[in-house]
């Protein structure tokens, strides 16, 4: 595993080792690898929506009304297995 140095002001270091306190992290590189990892998911989320803003942009107009869509999703939304 690499190494990597980073200096940080006083607040960030004090919390940075408040959260290892809490007993969720071992250390602190525990904790910045989490923070990484969580930018990343992050990071490729957002990539992943404008991938498909990028693809409806590219498919043009739509023929539905705005009303029959938002019906639609509504119904997507209320018969979900998350909502039973």
């Amino acid at each position: 595993m690499a190494t990597m140095n980073i200096s940080l002001p006083a607040s960030m270091k004090e919390w940075a080792e408040a959260q290892i306190e809490t007993g969720r992290y071992a250390n602190t590189s525990d904790y910045v690898r989490d923070l990484i990892r969580r930018d990343q998911d992050r990071n490729d989320k957002i990539a992943a929506m404008q991938r498909f803003v990028d693809e409806g942009v590219r498919s043009g107009a739509g023929t539905q009304s705005s009303d029959a869509l938002f019906a639609t999703a509504l119904k997507r939304t209320t018969t979900s297995p998350g909502n039973r």
